[in-house]
């Protein structure tokens, strides 16, 4: 339950304004929620909705007969009707972010709203676009991820690079060196993600760019280069930038111990409520290449 005078977590603003919904899909950030308001529906526990969650009824689904169905989650052909709602930028914005997540949704069709939606004049619904586009996309897609890298919204920014990470293509590399300078990009969680990104294009002035990030004032940066860097050179010097610039200025071939670069995925452990029978799991996710990349020989 959310705190009273607080956003509601079931809408726009109660869920795309922070880190959860940056980093897990829409079942994940509201399921334990959902789960429990399920939980004590299934154990006859007679509550109004609008108390247990304290927010305004008034937009839920018509004909809806029990809390269950409340809370239950719209269909796919409902979503394309939210997604498409030129009226409601926050029914835009759930719609899209709800069709992210589906395994369907790399079909032309969906893949087309979500391409239009990526440059709706609204930045929540411009941030779920971009993320279905994360999801689902090849490398034609990249064009507009590196559009998107410049977005004026810095959730729609990280997004972006956050999808860089996981659509692979050498058009990215300039932007991406781009976005990790500070000079260019303000949001170090951009730069943060950028220089994740980075760790897949075994390039000499990628390394170089890496190796001056180690410089950036904040240490999530540091850790996400550090991390590139070991997995573009094998190599280990921590954050010591003057050891990494000796030993890459003393080799010839700097990427002969690299290692397969996997993209972030979202993982967490399971809340209490999702031990019960019936209730869906953590929308977790397994780490893989990114979709374009050629593995190395005997990767």
């Amino acid at each position: 339950m959310h705190a009273r005078g607080g956003p509601c977590p079931y809408t726009r603003a109660g869920m795309a304004r922070n880190a959860d919904i940056a980093s897990g899909g829409l079942r994940g950030h509201l399921g334990g929620a959902m789960a429990a308001l399920a939980v004590l529906a299934m154990l006859g526990v007679g509550v109004g909705v609008g108390l247990l969650s304290g927010c305004d009824t008034s937009g839920m689904k018509r004909g809806a007969e029990s809390i269950l169905d409340v809370f239950a989650e719209p269909t796919p052909s409902e979503a394309v009707e939210m997604a498409l709602d030129k009226y409601d930028a926050d029914k835009r914005y759930q719609g899209t972010l709800l069709l992210s997540t589906q395994p369907f949704a790399g079909e032309e069709l969906y893949m087309k709203l979500f391409v239009d939606n990526a440059k709706d004049k609204d930045p929540g619904v411009r941030t779920a676009a971009t993320r279905a586009i994360a999801n689902h996309g090849n490398s034609e897609h990249v064009p507009l991820l590196i559009e998107r890298l410049t977005d004026e919204d810095r959730l729609v920014r990280i997004e972006a690079a956050r999808g860089l990470q996981r659509i692979h293509s050498e058009l990215a590399i300039d932007p991406l060196l781009k976005a990790i300078d500070e000079e260019n990009e303000s949001e170090a969680a951009v730069r943060s993600e950028a220089a994740d990104a980075l760790g897949q294009y075994a390039e000499n002035k990628v390394l170089e760019s890496l190796i001056a990030a180690l410089d950036d004032p904040t240490l999530a940066v540091n850790a996400r280069t550090l991390s590139s860097l070991k997995t573009l050179t094998g190599q280990d010097f921590g954050f010591d930038r003057r050891a990494w610039l000796d030993w890459y200025n003393g080799t010839k071939t700097p990427f002969t111990a690299r290692s397969v670069y996997t993209y972030p995925a979202f993982n967490r452990s399971k809340q209490w409520i999702e031990y019960l029978p019936f209730v869906s799991q953590p929308p977790n996710e397994a780490s893989t290449a990114p979709a374009g990349m050629e593995l190395p020989a005997g990767g």
